[in-house]
């Protein structure tokens, strides 16, 4: 029975898919209702309103030119992406051929309900395509069970954001602690760092701390965040929000964070390495001719930050137009294609883009020289690899708040520890049923 990221009952569901697609919109999705569609069916991308969605979007003619079939892009929020899914997929909707997907969050539930066609063959089977040629770590996130069910057209890896005029960038996480406690100077709302703290949203960012401290969500399947390197992870970026980052901050996602950096407010900010262009942005940053990027720095366990792919594209096992579904997804993710999109500043998955001076090019010198020696070693997970991602996130949130806090983080890491246990129990039994 599919599982739906909302946790709705199937009884539930089926309400909710009647009373929003309503019966004339669910009589034409049925998965029989025909053979394969005429020349004029266009084919059905949903995408996220991105930046490479758009881009891809301005060489759609030549796509079309190509297969001589009209593409029909659909650009939605992430919330109505989701939403869209759930309703149309749970209907075995035929109208969605080409679906962009987030490997970490949605994969693993989309391939339990069987919602994602087997691409194996066909990213093994075509020697140009060179599947070889993706990045190690988001390629292996695109398999689930032994199949290979995306192909990753966004990558993404941690920035450290720092301002050069106030010295050089720490190389290690004890440095990052001591130079952004000396610049912490709330009386002047200048603060030695500021980065995500919302409970939930804040698991993705603080993995590299716990990979760089030797810790991991899960070890041989079981909760890991009650052990002494994921406390000491906890503890770590507790202190750090707590003594050197603005008030409030176990309200602040990336929305609320990002522009007290950008606004000259903070030495040192850690987030995602595609939203530098915010900082290089005279409408909202005042720290364009300061701003500096480095690597993310080395714990006790070295430096070890995600690499991941931010956003994937698949194909719908109940799409009719499956052959041309592909020839999209390996016109749009191949090498000529990620290397031009690289070279406008999009950031691609591909090993031969990241080798090229050129694409490269695109990016500041000293960002695109931590891009690029993170992609290579960088972990392909930011957060736990399960069916109910938010809810995960949700209980290994709760010790990061307690840290920012300033409260005791231990006894509520115990107890996420022990709560987590039990939800892999049950996130493990849903996955075999």
């Amino acid at each position: 029975m599919p599982i739906t990221s909302q946790n709705l009952s199937r009884r539930a569901f089926g309400r909710l898919a009647a009373a929003t697609l309503g019966g004339a919109a669910l009589a034409g999705c049925s998965p029989g209702g025909g053979g394969r569609p005429g020349p004029d069916t266009p084919l059905r991308i949903m995408a996220i309103n991105h930046v490479w969605s758009q881009a891809i979007g301005r060489h759609l003619p030549e796509f079309e030119e190509r297969v001589g079939r009209r593409v029909s892009m659909s650009l939605l929020t992430s919330d109505q992406l989701a939403n869209s899914y759930n309703v149309k997929l749970n209907a075995s909707a035929t109208d969605i051929d080409v679906m962009m997907v987030r490997a970490l969050q949605e994969q693993l539930l989309f391939a339990h309900n069987g919602w994602l066609a087997d691409l194996t063959g066909r990213v093994g089977g075509d020697a140009a395509y060179a599947w070889d040629d993706f990045l190690g770590a988001p390629r292996e996130r695109s398999t689930t069970a032994g199949k290979v069910l995306s192909v990753p057209v966004v990558t993404e890896r941690p920035a450290l954001y720092y301002r050069k005029d106030l010295g050089p960038p720490p190389k290690t996480l004890d440095e990052l602690l001591e130079t952004a406690l000396r610049h912490a100077d709330r009386d002047r709302s200048f603060f030695g760092f500021v980065g995500r703290g919302q409970r939930s949203g804040a698991v993705s960012m603080w993995s590299s701390f716990l990979y760089s401290f030797g810790g991991a969500f899960t070890h041989e399947g079981r909760s890991a965040i009650g052990r002494p390197e994921a406390i000491a992870a906890y503890r770590y970026y507790g202190r750090l929000l707590e003594q050197a980052g603005p008030p409030g901050a176990t309200n602040m996602s990336l929305e609320q964070a990002m522009p007290i950096f950008a606004q000259g407010k903070a030495a040192f900010y850690v987030d995602a390495d595609a939203i530098y262009t915010n900082f290089l942005d005279p409408k909202i940053s005042t720290v364009r001719e300061t701003v500096g990027f480095a690597p993310f720095p080395a714990g006790p366990a070295g430096a070890r930050p995600f690499n991941i792919p931010s956003w994937s594209l698949g194909i719908s096992a109940f799409s009719r137009l499956q052959d041309e579904a592909w020839e999209f997804i390996r016109w749009a993710s191949s090498p000529e294609m990620v290397k031009r999109l690289q070279a406008g500043g999009i950031p691609g998955a591909r090993q031969s883009a990241w080798s090229d001076p050129a694409t490269l090019a695109a990016f500041p010198a000293d960002l695109g020289a931590a891009m690029r020696q993170q992609a290579q070693t960088g972990v392909g997970l930011d957060r736990p690899d399960v069916l109910q991602v938010g809810r995960a996130r949700d209980i290994i949130g709760r010790p990061l708040v307690a840290g920012i806090l300033g409260l005791p983080v231990e006894p509520v890491a115990r107890e996420a520890d022990a709560e987590f246990a039990d939800f892999l129990v049950r996130d493990n039994r849903h996955r075999e049923a």
